[in-house]
């Protein structure tokens, strides 16, 4: 039987559950903890026990390389890894299943109340995982909203944003002025990338901080289903009106990037890995947070009720979050870390896209997603659907 979803009933309710983190936050709290490093091969507790694998479902571009690589070579585990490219992509994949053939997936934080609603996950033996190696505000971010029925079904592995990002030789952006609003500037028009549903949100931050559509910045419409039509019966005409801005909707990190450096996108509203990721490679890419705020998420583990290598599940989440894999993870996805120790990691070039990510007070006007109901996530596809289709 599925579980009953207890779902948010007011902004104030859905504003509590999500918690900040970010990226202060993780550099007071590095200090606390000492290297882990992992010298040499593990010795893994009763090896193998049942197949000697792990059948990860996992984001495309969250798992660079070396993180599976360096986990076989340590523990002699097998990865076997299905790639999906957005949250409804996973949710389908494990109802078409039950969760039979993975051991783990990989939800992000605001989509507690949906995979609760599945009931196909199992609860994590919390005396099995290294707790205290993750930062307390991510660690936060998964008990805070994953905790049912006395047990955690949700431990994190990278956090990151959804902003604004653009070819650095096409246009020139500034923090000061910059606003999900600038998607819609003259100058954009048939040049522009975005989600349909990402880029209705953007919309409604950006009328509520212009006090066009006030909105206690997009949280009213999770209040139910009344609040979220009368706001998104006012952003959706707008957006068809502007249809003719957007030069591609992205659905993956790989459409992301092809659509700056092959189809013509000069702006976009993207996550911030992709153009992070490019900028890295030195294309002529950014990616920075807006006046509104950039809208911040947290990727976690979760273990399937029909998981079948229980012992390699932890092995594995004993490997990521070390402070070197979570490190790596950032530093090859573009995405942040979520170990205690992993800052000290990254690369310089990580730390200064970070830095120009989030300039001056950004930080602390991140907008946080709040957990989503069901019926939210239905009327939301609704209304990008039609936003698509017109």
């Amino acid at each position: 039987m599925k579980s009953k979803i207890v779902s948010p009933t007011g902004s104030e309710q859905t504003a509590a559950a999500a918690k900040d983190f970010t990226r202060r936050q993780l550099l007071q709290t590095t200090a606390a903890f000492g290297a882990v490093a992992a010298a040499g091969p593990w010795i893994v507790r009763d090896a193998f026990s049942s197949s000697g694998e792990i059948n990860l479902l996992v984001w495309s571009d969250e798992l660079p390389d070396p993180v599976i690589p360096e986990f076989t070579k340590k523990t002699g585990i097998k990865v076997n890894t299905t790639p999906f490219s957005q949250n409804e992509e996973q949710i389908n994949k494990l109802q078409a299943t039950g969760g039979d053939g993975f051991d783990l997936c990989q939800p992000t934080r605001d989509r507690a109340p949906q995979f609760q609603e599945l009931g196909i996950l199992a609860p994590f033996d919390t005396n099995r995982i290294s707790m205290d190696a993750l930062l307390p505000a991510m660690l936060e971010g998964s008990t805070s909203v994953w905790t049912w029925d006395g047990g955690l079904y949700h431990v994190p592995h990278c956090w990151g944003s959804e902003a604004i990002s653009w070819r650095t030789d096409l246009t020139t952006l500034d923090y000061a002025t910059l606003s999900y609003g600038s998607l819609w500037s003259e100058e954009y028009k048939g040049k522009m990338q975005g989600r349909p549903h990402s880029l209705l949100l953007g919309i409604g931050l950006w009328m509520d901080a212009t006090g066009k559509l006030p909105s206690n910045r997009m949280l009213d419409a999770f209040k139910d289903e009344e609040s979220f039509k009368r706001i998104y019966d006012v952003i959706l005409p707008f957006a068809i009106e502007k249809k003719s801005w957007v030069k591609q909707f992205w659905d993956s990190a790989d459409n992301t990037k092809s659509g700056f450096m092959e189809n013509g996108v000069v702006i976009g509203q993207t996550w911030d890995g992709p153009p992070l990721s490019l900028k890295k490679e030195g294309k002529p890419v950014s990616y920075m947070a807006p006046q509104e705020g950039a809208i911040a998420w947290i990727d976690g583990w979760a273990m399937t009720a029909a998981a079948k290598n229980v012992d390699q599940i932890y092995e594995w989440l004993k490997h990521v979050h070390t402070p070197e894999i979570s490190a790596a993870v950032a530093d090859g996805s573009g995405y942040n870390p979520v170990v205690k120790g992993s800052d000290a990691l990254l690369s310089d070039v990580a730390k200064k896209n970070f830095q120009e990510a989030y300039p001056g007070d950004a930080l602390s006007k991140l907008w946080n997603r709040p957990p989503e109901p069901s019926w939210y996530a239905d009327l939301r596809t609704q209304y990008a659907e039609k936003f698509k289709a017109a």
